[in-house]
């Protein structure tokens, strides 16, 4: 990792192409430029005059590289309040400082208006800016230098010293107690702070009671938190104590101002060892953060994911994650830190296949994070945030703290969001936004796409941190992530409105518009499809998966509501001999188009399937569809008979009945791995589509119970309700959620499952995608008549997204 200067950070440009799964390099060019120029054309893409595909395309691959080139270096900015208190370590061997280099840069950088800190180019940080300047003007004033730097710093103070009560200022970790043990050091420097007396008086109290109040809890967490505010806490403190945080490289909780507060009290030669190094390999000053290599590559992998981008980076992001694990599995401090690192580690090697435990996670939760009731200290909402994401994702054989976790982050996130003080957190308003979206968007139903989209126009390149100080990372905030990330969404978007243009002539060409009793939702299954298989080479994946959710949508409406009793038997019995005349085998018009496009459809797919496979699959197509068939026949008969199943019986038949397997299974073959014969049909292959199909039954279920129960038909609420103790509909729903969160949290176990597991991944995350598709069509209601679903759609396949102002 290196320092480098926010304002002066430049990137090379150095075009490199991309590569999509089986995509040659030249032919993926040649396929983008196709792609831009259909943007272009249809005025998703708007370019000045005279600038054509080649220059975005060119664009797009320049932005590419400069994001993979971050991957080699992590880069952040220095901290002007850490090298002040470097600069005041004395010599151990006369009166002088130890590091004359860190003076020396504090009498060269400081700003025109007297201030000390982080270049701001956008809203000014105050508190820091306080904190900092009171630093420097204490490390000039130690070593009697730099009076006129002084004076300017002093007037600083004083014309923005009103910032330092400003509850609505956000606060860097800590302010309570170092800015005013700043104060004391300044007394016994001979140095008289430009403030009237009682703010100072006022200021000494309010630490005094932090002080206090953290000490009476008597903690090991309360103890490491006064510790890393070392440097405020005075002469008075318990350095022996403070030791007991050194780590292996001799750094105190991996804080340069902390190591730096404990050398200017006790020697220490570990101590001094890494002040040395650290400016040995940084120059004149040092970051804040100076070993956070594994932290800043796993927020790099975070945001890739979270803009929908990480396709283009495989290799950095293994690269990244496979140093990861090695660590996670050698208890590495810097994994282990901090309870957001070790969250964000969790989550994404979890999400991504690698086999961690929640113990770990567990452990460091319990350790860290405390609500007020439980009496601790650390409030970061964003560390809070990050263990509520690692939580969600939950697997049945994991810690059961893990839960309690999830429900304490819960609710301290929506306190936060309630008396609105995580406005004055680290992150403002964009902390604020990230919370609201946390609670109101869970993991497992946040469909990708969607995710991508507000990720996307929520982000920001200004990558402005807090701890005890400000920090920047270009690795972490950075415009060319958001440039890429919205030429992506845009072209990925123009082809998407090409196919879903397709699927509606296709729904006219074979009639189906002329069903009437049939929901016509043709945008709606193709959105399904478009925003959790976005890549432009899963096209083969996405009509498949569009064209059968139609049909199965035509067919489910068609023996629930439509047909007789003899069309529905004339129906399987057509696609069981498959080869027919239609034209007299039929029994009714609505059986001919519906059959004739159940046939074309299959047809087609298998002849695309082909192509992928290197072998037939539309025998295996048949069968799925007359499953879910002789599933809804069941049904019908049930009503016909007034029969009441069991509710055994019911989800038996009930999980094939909702009709997802038609969508899901045959997509498997178009998504990139050859899969055997006998692989498809493994029982690891059939339990994915059961625990996926059973939380999307139970879901409907829940949804169209009141509608279904006026009508007259039994569903797992009703049956829930004959065949159990409970005596209420509101007791079924809860028990029947809580079988939803089982199902989900075994199918998603299964889904991240490497060792064992013989499907492929790609394959294994199509369950899971349908399943969060699920979770968000039943979040309120039945999805097909949500009215909160046409906005999604719009925002997926219609409305493109406007170039950012970065």
């Amino acid at each position: 990792m290196s320092v480098f200067h926010p304002n002066s950070y430049i990137f090379s440009h150095k075009p490199l192409v991309s590569s999509y799964p089986s995509f040659s390099a030249a032919s993926l060019e040649s396929g983008v430029k196709k792609l831009c120029a259909a943007s272009l054309e249809s005025g998703v893409i708007k370019l000045s005059a005279g600038v054509n595909s080649d220059f975005l395309v060119c664009n797009i691959e320049e932005s590419k590289e400069r994001i993979r080139r971050l991957f080699t270096k992590v880069e952040v900015s220095v901290s002007a309040y850490d090298t002040a208190w470097v600069a005041m370590v004395p010599s151990p061997y006369s009166q002088a400082p130890c590091f004359s280099g860190c003076v020396n840069w504090i009498l060269e950088n400081q700003r025109k208006d007297g201030s000390w800190g982080l270049p701001r180019p956008g809203v000014q940080l105050l508190k820091d800016d306080l904190s900092s300047t009171l630093a420097c003007i204490l490390a000039l004033k130690r070593w009697d230098l730099g009076q006129e730097q002084i004076n300017k710093g002093l007037q600083f103070l004083k014309s923005n010293f009103a910032s330092a009560t400003d509850k609505n200022q956000c606060s860097p970790i800590g302010f309570d107690i170092i800015f005013p043990g700043m104060f004391e050091y300044a007394n016994d420097l001979g140095l008289k702070l430009p403030v009237e007396q009682a703010v100072l008086d006022t200021m000494l109290n309010k630490r005094a009671q932090e002080i206090r109040r953290y000490s009476t809890i008597n903690s090991p967490e309360s103890e490491a938190y006064l510790a890393y505010l070392s440097e405020g806490m005075g002469n008075v403190h318990n350095w022996d104590m403070v030791m007991k945080y050194q780590r292996k490289d001799g750094s105190l909780l991996n804080s340069p101002s902390t190591t730096a507060a404990c050398l200017i009290h006790i020697q220490n030669t570990g101590c001094y060892n890494y002040l040395f190094h650290l400016l040995e390999k940084f120059g004149n000053a040092v970051p804040t953060v100076p070993d956070s290599d594994i932290y800043v590559h796993l927020c790099m992998v975070n945001i890739l994911e979270r803009l929908g981008i990480d396709r283009h980076f495989k290799e950095e992001i293994t690269s990244v994650l496979d140093e990861a694990y090695s660590w996670w599995l050698e208890d590495d401090e810097e994994i282990f830190m901090d309870v957001e690192t070790c969250a964000l580690a969790f989550r994404m090697l979890r999400m991504n296949g690698y086999d961690v435990l929640s113990d770990k996670l567990s452990r460091i939760a319990k350790r860290e994070c405390y609500s007020d009731s439980h009496g601790g200290h650390l409030k970061d909402t964003s560390e809070v945030l990050e263990l509520y994401r690692a939580s969600q994702t939950i697997i049945t054989s994991d810690d059961p703290s893990l839960d309690k976790q999830n429900a304490w982050s819960y609710n301290f996130l929506e306190q936060k969001l309630c008396d609105e003080s995580v406005h004055l957190d680290r992150y403002g308003r964009s902390i604020y936004q990230q919370v609201h979206d946390a609670l109101k968007f869970p993991f497992h139903s946040n469909i990708e796409r969607m995710l991508n989209r507000r990720n996307i126009e929520q982000y920001t390149a200004d990558s402005t941190r807090i701890l005890k100080t400000c920090y920047r990372s270009p690795n972490i905030g950075n415009a060319d992530f958001a440039r890429l990330a919205v030429e992506d969404f845009n072209v990925c978007q123009s082809i998407h409105r090409e196919e879903l243009k397709h699927l509606e002539s296709w729904v006219v060409e074979n009639s189906l518009d002329k069903l009437k009793f049939a929901r016509q939702k043709t945008a709606y299954c193709y959105f399904s499809a478009a925003a959790s298989l976005f890549s432009p080479e899963l096209s083969d994946a996405r009509i498949s998966w569009a064209k059968n959710g139609i049909l199965a949508t035509v067919v489910d409406d068609f023996f629930d509501i439509q047909g007789t009793m003899e069309e529905l038997l004339n129906l399987i019995q057509l696609l069981q001999k498959w080869d027919v005349n239609e034209e007299t085998e039929c029994c009714s018009e609505h059986v001919r188009i519906i059959f004739s496009a159940l046939h074309h459809t299959i047809c087609e797919i298998g002849e695309t399937a082909f192509k992928w496979q290197a072998r037939h699959v539309t025998t295996h197509i048949i069968e799925i569809w007359l499953e879910f068939l002789n599933s809804a026949l069941k049904e019908a008969e049930w009503v016909r008979d007034s029969y009441v199943p069991k509710l055994d019986e019911y989800m038996a038949n009930g999980f094939i009945s909702f009709a997802a397997g038609p969508i899901v299974l045959p997509t498997i073959y178009l998504v990139g791995p050859r899969l055997s014969e006998e692989l498809v049909q493994t029982g690891e292959l059939r339990r994915l589509f059961e625990l996926m199909s059973t939380c999307g039954r139970l879901f409907n279920d829940i949804q169209s119970f009141k509608r279904e129960a006026k009508e007259g038909k039994l569903n797992a609420v009703s049956l829930h309700m004959i065949h159990t103790n409970v005596a209420t509909e509101e007791d079924a729903i809860r028990e029947i959620k809580c079988t939803i969160k089982l199902k989900r949290r075994e199918l998603l176990k299964l889904v991240l499952q490497e060792k064992d597991s013989l499907v492929p991944r790609s394959c294994k995350d199509l369950f899971w995608k349908m399943c969060r598709v699920i979770h968000q069509f039943y979040m309120k209601d039945d999805g097909f008549t949500s009215e909160d679903m046409f906005g999604a759609v719009k925002d997926i396949i219609y409305k493109p997204i406007t170039r950012l102002q970065l």
